[in-house]
């Protein structure tokens, strides 16, 4: 009954009485719908700390630069209440920032300015904070030695409670693009010429900008004199580093043909892991096999790894206030004087070279072996110091590949200082990731 019901009251609704007009008129016009309309201004009631889960990554990397010493950075601030000035940035959310970006494999400046605005978790960290790409491009480069303090600082408290023991470390080189091209080397007659015709334009800047020939605005003024000026120290800088560049080169002719780049001086043409030759630098990591964390990074703008064994061991000691037991290096590392050097606290793990003639054993001491080269030898050729030499590969390699997977393709920035503020950030945001892993970091 209540069935029959409903189709009695639905057809009163909605059905036509039969034989009506209405009923039988054509339907014209245009059909309603609801379409998306996304110009429409809105006003929504958010709030900034619901957008993320409880165990978002970027809530762990604030949980962790909340923990962080930066009175240095908060004592260079000018701005203060007692005095005039737009208020500064917490340097607090500029590291979190840069820290998050790096795990996420973002390395450029512009792209983090826009993700403060645009993605919900960039925007969690800003919480309201503005902040624009110039500023966050200076930032990731001014203030190297506070990276270096907080890689020291961090690696020091796990020192102290156990978490590294520095028992094996494994070292490693990575070669990154510079931000160079191939085209901006010069031989020293181009080097010379540039520099005489940027010393020109700089002069003729100087002398509109003082008559009343200035072409633009001040600003504009300014910007071009300042790019002039630049230039004429870039080719300044890359004439200077000429004669190292030649001292490199085993022939004459070479020596002769050296050249050194205009866009940055402190890079070097390498050969890449894909068989090509490109301007590059050589980022070195040294990596705690037990956990994974970074203790020792360096940059240096030489194409082969030899002769980096010995500064490693050298920094690591320094920030430690130990060295390590054991170092695990490939054979691209095996410099003598380096073993020699080090063989008074860390023992070497590193391929012996094989030598030219085949019929002679590797591992034995030759008659020119120091004492801890010897041993060196003869070590290598144990089955133990294969089983050893395994965990290398394991740590040193693994951090490299997760660098390039978070972008360390090539470096956004030029010039040696910058290069290794950048491989320094790269370390710090490794090392949260490691902590996280290891449950040292977390929420709340």
């Amino acid at each position: 009954m209540g069935e029959a019901n409903g189709r009695q009251v639905q057809g009163q609704l909605f059905a036509e009485p039969q034989g009506s007009a209405l009923a039988r008129a054509p339907r014209v016009g245009a059909r309603r719908l609801r379409r998306p309309e996304r110009e429409q201004v809105e006003w929504r009631e958010t709030c900034l700390d619901e957008l993320l889960p409880a165990e978002h990554e970027a809530r762990l990397v604030w949980a962790y630069v909340e923990g962080l010493d930066l009175s240095a950075l908060e004592a260079e601030i000018q701005s203060v209440e007692s005095g005039a000035g737009h208020p500064a940035a917490d340097p607090r959310l500029l590291v979190a920032l840069w820290l998050y970006s790096t795990l996420r494999g973002n390395g450029s400046a512009r792209e983090l300015a826009r993700l403060c605005t645009a993605h919900s978790a960039w925007r969690w960290l800003c919480g309201g904070v503005s902040v624009n790409y110039h500023s966050l491009s200076d930032f990731r480069v001014a203030h190297a030695a506070l990276l270096e303090e907080l890689l020291t600082v961090s690696v020091a408290s796990l020192l102290h409670v156990g978490a590294v023991q520095l028992e094996r470390v494994a070292q490693d080189g990575m070669r990154v693009r510079a931000a160079a091209g191939a085209a901006s080397f010069r031989r020293r007659e181009t080097l010379e010429r540039c520099l005489a015709q940027a010393e020109e334009q700089v002069a003729l800047l100087k002398q509109e900008a003082e008559g009343d020939g200035a072409r633009g605005t001040r600003r504009q003024q300014a910007a071009r004199q300042r790019a002039a000026e630049e230039r004429r120290s870039r080719v300044a800088e890359a004439l200077a580093q000429l004669p190292a560049v030649a001292a490199k080169k085993k022939k004459k002719a070479e020596r002769e043909q050296a050249r050194a780049s205009t866009t940055d001086p402190d890079a070097r043409v390498m050969k890449m892991p894909d068989g090509g030759y490109r301007p590059a630098h050589n980022i070195q990591y040294a990596t705690d096999t037990e956990t994974g964390i970074i203790v020792g990074v360096e940059v240096v703008n030489a194409g082969s790894d030899m002769g980096q064994l010995a500064p490693m061991v050298e920094q690591i000691t320094e920030r430690c206030e130990q060295a390590p037991e054991v170092m695990l290096v490939d054979g691209g590392f095996a410099k003598l004087e380096d073993i020699e050097t080090v063989s008074a606290t860390t023992v070497v793990y590193c391929p012996v070279p094989k030598p030219r003639d085949k019929s002679r054993d590797p591992h034995q001491r030759l008659p020119g072996d120091s004492a801890a080269v010897g041993q060196w030898r003869e070590r290598m050729g144990t089955a133990q110091a294969k089983e050893i030499y395994k965990e290398r590969a394991a740590s040193a390699e693994l951090v490299n590949a997760q660098a390039r997977n978070h972008g360390l393709y090539q470096l956004p920035v030029r010039g040696l200082p910058k290069a290794r503020a950048v491989a320094l950030w790269y370390a710090l945001a490794h090392n949260l990731r490691r902590l996280i892993a290891l449950g040292l970091v977390t929420v709340g």
